[in-house]
Order: structure tokens, then C-alpha cells, then sequence
């Protein structure tokens, strides 16, 4: 339960750099400074999002971590119930990489857009 619990904290924690960084630059890129501003007069919320995103990239990468290494620790002991079998051990197996793999995809599409784009726009002068 322990790990399941961990796995979806680590997706809320992850998606919390989609709102800081990348809600904003798909705005911009989509319909302009314009649109931004509006945007972060109704959601006043994400500037100081956005000012602190060093620390909600390093959270998540850290919970993230803590996570990978839960679902593959080596060595594993598997605490299944009789009763439920092997197939409740897998179900949650698999959910556990699954929220895994969501939660590290989510954090680099957040820290691509946080610190990567600016510099390759600039690169090629766009």
C-alpha cells in the first residue's frame, strides 16, 4: 500500500511542474504573450509557481527517485496475501511501474520545457 501511496504522490508531485513550466510556454506558443497574461491574472497562483521551480523539480526528481528505487529494488520481497494469490501482486506491480513511468515522463516533459527550450530557441534565433 506503502508503494502505491508513494506512486501517485510522485504524479501529483510531477505534474506540478506541467503547471509551472509547461502550461505557460504551450499558452505562449499556442496564442501569444496576450494570452499568458490573462491566463496569470486568473491564476495568480502559478507566478510564485514558477518562481520557485528549482525546488519543485528537485522534490519531484527526489520522490521520483525514492519511487524507481521501491518498484526496482533488487531483491524484492513480495508480501502477497494467500488468499488473493499471485494476481494481486502483479496487478500492483504493474501499476507501480506504470505510475512510474508517467510520473518520469511528466517530470522530463516539465524540464524540458523549463530549461531547455529557451536556450535551443535561442540557438537556432527563433
Amino acid at each position: 500500500m506503502k508503494d502505491r501511496a508513494l506512486s501517485v504522490f510522485t504524479l501529483f508531485t510531477s505534474s506540478g511542474t506541467l503547471l509551472c513550466c509547461v502550461l505557460p510556454a504551450v499558452v505562449a506558443t499556442i496564442a501569444g504573450g496576450g494570452a499568458v497574461s490573462s491566463m496569470l491574472s486568473a491564476f495568480p497562483f502559478l507566478i510564485p509557481l514558477s518562481m520557485h521551480k528549482e525546488w519543485i523539480f528537485g522534490i519531484a526528481t527526489i520522490l521520483i527517485a525514492i519511487n524507481g528505487y521501491m518498484v526496482f529494488r533488487p531483491n524484492q520481497e513480495v508480501a502477497c496475501d494467500v488468499e488473493t494469490g499471485e494476481d494481486g501482486c502483479d496487478i500492483t506491480g504493474r501499476f507501480n511501474k506504470r505510475m512510474f513511468y508517467i510520473s518520469a515522463s511528466v517530470l522530463g516533459i516539465g524540464a524540458f520545457f523549463a530549461y531547455a527550450l529557451v536556450p535551443i530557441l535561442v540557438y537556432f534565433n527563433l
